[in-house]
């Protein structure tokens, strides 16, 4: 029964990771529109929340000071479902990109502590519990790119397709304080102390962490507006940002479980990122032939590459604590790098007319991180953790 209420709990919370993100694009051009915003402008309110999601876990040693997890998510949770009922009523361009910014405040708050809290709470079932908090957080974003452009048609304005999603976070943290074990709230010695800026490894994983997933920030900011240019709606865009949904819940879901008695991670990640790669060509090469094919494989790969990436990262330590601070890192460093793939597509496309250099940037980025695989053996994660200036680092293994 405890079990059951802590999925559940998983699910409530991940599927407010990431609407904030993927409400914007189906309905870039009415906002656009509404608040003058261009394309590097409006490129921010994809671009800030995710380096929110980056600088707040990066702090997270100096935060676990004076904010407890209980405190932390009660928090994280609020400032998600302030932002979206802000959106309800602002007009103006600054006031939606501060509302980015508090929203992904709240999101970097919940989302650094999700890996470790998953960790602690299945250490049995690690790689089927990521995957279904992965699919949970692929499926709050799906359904805000679909469902947005209908709240926006029938309220007859695009600020409730963005301030909708208010309902969802309230739900969670209502389900927090009512659901959450008595031992979520763990110990300093639970959650890990110290950092990882000096440890190689650490910083290899964030960055492979980064540029993998930095395709999903890139397809969400910009796969609507692309649509768009290609003769379809603003519903359309948003049906495709959904079918690439649809298909990441089955990479996080499907890859991981086929792949549960395996070790080593790579043949995985290999197979997700040829996936990717083999979408983002045919974006490149022949768009108009078969746009969902293309979407859908991408989607696919970035889903199996989220999960598969950070059930890498937490398996490099066998303490949930101290994998879980590591995950914290992964994240922070791994999300500024991704946060910054948007922005450069979005100037790709504001330089070049289409966006044609994005998509062949996202790819080659795709090959580069399908070499950087072959590092990841499973008999090199203790030998190459252990490698920091830090003592604490090899307190880390204990």
């Amino acid at each position: 029964m405890r079990n059951t209420l802590n999925l559940l709990l998983v699910i409530l919370l991940a599927l407010n990771l990431r609407p904030i993100l993927t409400s914007i694009g189906p309905l870039l051009e009415p906002i656009r529109q509404g608040t003058g915003l261009g394309y590097q402008q409006a490129a921010l309110l994809t671009a800030l929340p995710v380096l929110c999601m980056g600088l707040v876990p990066l702090l997270q040693p100096w935060l676990r000071r004076w904010l407890s997890e209980h405190g932390g998510m009660l928090a994280g949770l609020a400032a998600i479902a302030l932002a979206c009922l802000w959106r309800l009523q602002l007009g103006s361009a600054w006031a939606l990109i501060a509302s980015a910014v508090l929203a992904g405040l709240g999101v970097a708050v919940v989302q650094g502590m999700m890996p470790g809290l998953v960790n602690r709470w299945f250490p049995m079932r690690l790689a089927p519990a990521m995957g279904l908090y992965s699919a949970a957080l692929m499926t709050g974003g799906g359904l805000a790119a679909v469902l947005g452009p209908s709240v926006s048609a029938l309220a007859g304005s695009w600020q409730a397709g963005l301030g909708v999603w208010a309902l969802p976070a309230m739900l969670a943290l209502l389900g927090w304080a009512l659901l959450r074990p008595h031992q979520s709230v763990a110990s300093a010695a639970d959650v890990g102390g110290g950092h990882w800026f000096g440890n190689r490894r650490a910083w290899l994983l964030a960055l492979y962490f980064g540029l993998i997933n930095g395709g999903y920030t890139s397809m969400v900011a910009w796969l609507p507006a692309y649509h768009l240019e290609h003769g379809g709606t603003a519903q359309g865009g948003g049906e495709l940002v959904g079918l690439m949904t649809v298909f990441q819940v089955a990479g996080a879901l499907g890859l991981p479980l086929l792949l549960r008695r395996l070790r080593d991670r790579r043949p995985g990640l290999w197979l997700a990122l040829t996936i990717q790669l083999g979408g983002f060509l045919g974006l490149l090469l022949a768009p108009a032939q078969a746009m969902g094919l293309w979407v859908a494989m991408i989607g696919l790969g970035l889903g199996a590459c989220f999960s598969l990436s950070l059930t890498l990262t937490l398996e490099h330590l066998k303490h949930p604590g101290k994998a879980g601070s590591l995950a914290a890192f992964v994240q922070g460093v791994g999300f500024i790098v991704t946060g910054t793939v948007p922005y450069v597509t979005g100037w790709l496309r504001e330089v070049s007319g289409d966006f044609q250099a994005s998509w062949a940037l996202l790819a080659v980025t795709v090959v580069a991180m399908l070499l950087v695989t072959a590092r990841f053996t499973p008999g090199s994660y203790a030998t190459a953790i252990a490698r920091r200036g830090q003592a604490e680092g090899v307190a880390a293994l204990s």
